[in-house]
């Protein structure tokens, strides 16, 4: 969504109507937790997204700064996407979304162990993650 498509002006309605759908958490989901930076990489993922709406979603986050997409360095007909810091920003609302979910879902184990790994590092956890995202996503500063 643009500026000028925006249903109005609450907080809580601007940024679900940039990260508010299924798909694109999943996406940053799995950018963050799974390292997935390639468009093939993200047809993968178990929730069977298809290719017109990741084709859709990646566009509206590029579009609105969260991601950006460059050529693959390591193969030229492929893009790679990146995190933006805005982006990276997201973790700690997917954390909660994560937290949440373990508290009141019926979560897979093996799945929630990222999310549980965090809260029992305490505080600092997410702002680790968010360093490490930081460091494979954002070009260093030179």
């Amino acid at each position: 969504m643009t500026s000028n498509t925006f249903r109005s002006g609450c907080p809580i309605n601007l940024g679900l109507e940039v990260f508010g759908d299924k798909w694109t958490l999943l996406i940053i989901r799995d950018m963050m937790f799974a390292g997935k930076r390639h468009f093939r990489e993200f047809l993968a993922s178990a929730e069977g997204i298809s290719s017109n709406i990741l084709s859709d979603r990646l566009a509206m986050l590029v579009e609105n700064g969260i991601l950006t997409r460059a050529e693959d360095p390591g193969h030229k007909l492929k893009a790679i996407y990146s995190l933006t810091e805005k982006g990276i920003d997201l973790l700690p609302i997917i954390a909660q979304i994560s937290r949440w979910s373990r508290s009141y879902m019926p979560v897979d184990p093996a799945l929630a162990a990222t999310g549980e790994a965090r809260d029992k590092a305490g505080p600092g956890a997410a702002e680790a993650q968010m360093a490490a995202l930081r460091a494979i996503h954002l070009p260093t500063k030179q």
